[in-house]
Parts: structure tokens; sequence; C-alpha cells
């Protein structure tokens, strides 16, 4: 691609993405080296975020790899020096990292709802506040943090998962509120996928008595109703026009009107979507 010519806004700009190996991670690497970014890629897995970026280097793009876990915080502030190092700037991250847990507060332990946090809040933390300085000195940066549609309204069997993502919404908003302040030259964007294709549902955890497989094929045959590839395209134009908001799907962009215009209403909808769908059942009840 010729990177002076492109209008996209991503040509020769080095990007960072986090759970790289797989789902949205892999299907934004793949998007944005077509677009000629240049990528630093992680993911937990190695020989995932490996597989990333070979499909990613076909374009002829440079690409970074590495295994990170974004809950060790001395790690990711090296990473993010590294990096920089490595290409000379960094203009945008993708926290995109994150895991799930089925389980009612009950019934589930401490250290499985730390665990959710740590990744999926702790992890947007670390990553933010270590390549942030970096983006600011590029000139033009951008954080993406990906939220989820459980970021905006709540569901039984996911009080860790909503936690951790409304947590990511509140502090991704914050800071977006705190750089128009300072007039530092990076936006924030928060993005909230509804029901995606991924690995995330099919490896999540679960408390005792529930069968995490059983959910997980629940989820993915009544709920992942979109791919990747649609979640990656959405964000991309989100982040290409600067929005402060990005909701990938319909169920999303309804869920969302409908927590703003009948707050406690959505509240008795997750609970009736439960029992219709079945897709955290209480210990011990029939799959």
């Amino acid at each position: 691609m010729n990177k002076q010519s492109d209008r996209t806004g991503f040509a020769g700009k080095v990007l960072v993405i986090t759970g790289a190996g797989s789902g949205i991670g892999r299907a934004l690497a793949v998007r944005l080296a077509g677009l000629g970014a240049d990528l630093a890629l992680s993911d937990i897995d190695g020989d995932s975020v490996e597989v990333t970026a070979a499909l990613c280097e076909g374009a002829g793009v440079r690409v970074k790899a590495d295994v990170l876990d974004v809950t060790q915080r001395e790690r990711t502030l090296a990473y993010a020096d590294e990096v920089r190092a490595h290409f000379g700037t960094v203009h945008q991250i993708y926290n995109n990292a994150g895991i799930a847990h089925y389980g009612e507060v009950t019934h589930e332990s401490f250290k499985e709802i730390e665990r959710v946090l740590d990744v999926n809040f702790w992890g947007v933390v670390n990553m933010t506040k270590a390549f942030l300085p970096h983006l600011i000195a590029s000139g033009d940066g951008h954080v993406i943090n990906v939220s989820s549609l459980f970021g905006l309204i709540t569901y039984p069997g996911q009080s860790a998962y909503n936690a951790s993502k409304f947590a990511t919404r509140g502090f991704t908003e914050c800071l977006r509120q705190e750089l128009l302040l300072s007039r530092d030259p990076v936006h924030v964007t928060c993005v909230h996928p509804g029901g995606i294709k991924t690995a995330v549902a099919r490896n999540a955890t679960a408390s005792q008595g529930l069968d995490a497989a059983g959910i997980a094929r629940a989820f993915d045959r009544r709920l992942a109703l979109h791919s990747p590839e649609m979640a990656a395209d959405t964000i991309i134009s989100g982040v290409r026009r600067r929005r402060a908001r990005v909701l990938v799907g319909a169920e999303a962009k309804a869920l969302d009107l409908l927590s703003r215009i009948a707050p406690s209403g959505s509240q008795r909808f997750g609970a009736w979507m439960s029992r219709l769908l079945r897709i955290a059942p209480r210990p011990g009840a029939a799959a």
C-alpha cells in the first residue's frame, strides 16, 4: 500500500493491540495492517499472537509480536518503553484483552471476582498509564478501551464481568474529560460490543456447580450475533471519526437506549432474558 496516498488515517502510524491472538483483537490487527498501520501485537498466548503477526506481515507493514500479561504492571510499563524504542513512536493503543466468568454473587469466590477485575479493568489501567506519555509525545494519540454491552447494562450471573466493564467505561470517560481539559493531543474512545463470536465466552470460567461449556454453547448459539470482523470494522470507523463511544451491534444500541430511558426497566429486562435464555442457571439447575 502507498502510505502517502492513504486517506484512512492509519497508514504509517504505530498501533498497539492487546488480546491480539484471536477474536476482535486479531480482526483489528488484520484490518489495520491492510490500512498500512505498523503494529505492536500482544497476547497471553504466544502461539496465537504469532499467527496473527504472520497474517499481518503479509500486508508489508512492520509487526512486533510479544507475550504479555496485562495484569503484570511492571512488565506492562517495560513493554511500553520497548514498543516506543522499537518503532520510535506510538500513536494508538487498543486495550482489547479480556476474560469472562459466570457466577452469582452468593456463589463466586473473592478470587474469581479479583481475577476478572485484574484483567479487564486493571489491565486497561496498566496499559493506559504505561502508554499515555508516549501517545502524548506522538502529537496524535488515541486510546481505545474495549468495554462491553455489559458496561452499559447489567445481566444476572455476570457481576464480576459487569463490574469490570462498568469500571472500564468510567475510567475511560473520565480520562477523555481530563484530556479535553489539559488539551493534550490524545483522543479517547470507549467501545461497547454486543454479541460477538469470539473465544472469550468459550474460554470463560464458572463458579462451582455451573457448566461453563454449556453456558458458552448457549451464548454462541443465542447471543453471539456478529463476527469479529464486523466488530473490527465498526471500531475502526468510530476511531477514524474520533467518536467518544462506539456501540457494536443493533442490540448494543437498543439496550443502551433502554438503559437511558428506563434504568430499572433494563434490569428487569436482563432478569427476564436470563430466565428465557437460561444463560446463567443457578448451581444445580438443569443446563
